[in-house]
């Protein structure tokens, strides 16, 4: 079993940054992909960042040069950083965790999830 945890999430005002964190323990894999996704009231669960094993990167095109994903000291924590969010970033964010050597952006290529983590961004 893979128990995957999000820590970090808050209220912040719209221009100002905050960092995600989620670390992954249980069942390890030799090599895994780590993603984060988010999903706001009445959405589908979207696409945020993704980091491969090897450190290949994948962002969607909202959070490009604004949010960079990046490996802890220890592989299996990965930290999002979130920098001049808006209020449309509003979302429960979840990290996502799979056996893989690619960088899935799909969330039906993930088979473990944390429970999520709020953030709110206000004016």
């Amino acid at each position: 079993q893979v128990q995957v945890v999000e820590s970090g999430g808050g209220l912040v005002q719209a221009g100002a940054s905050l960092t995600l964190s989620c670390a992954t323990s249980g069942r390890t894999f030799s090599y895994y992909a780590m993603g984060w996704f988010r999903q706001a009231p009445g959405k589908e669960r979207e696409f945020v960042a993704a980091i491969s094993w090897s450190d290949n990167f994948a962002y969607a095109d909202s959070v490009k040069g604004r949010f960079t994903i990046s490996r802890g000291n220890a592989k299996n924590r990965v930290n999002l950083q979130m920098n001049s969010l808006k209020l449309e970033d509003t979302a429960i964010y979840y990290c996502a965790v799979e056996r893989t050597r690619l960088v899935p952006t799909n969330p039906e290529d993930y088979d473990y999830w944390g429970q999520g983590t709020q953030v709110t961004v206000s004016s």
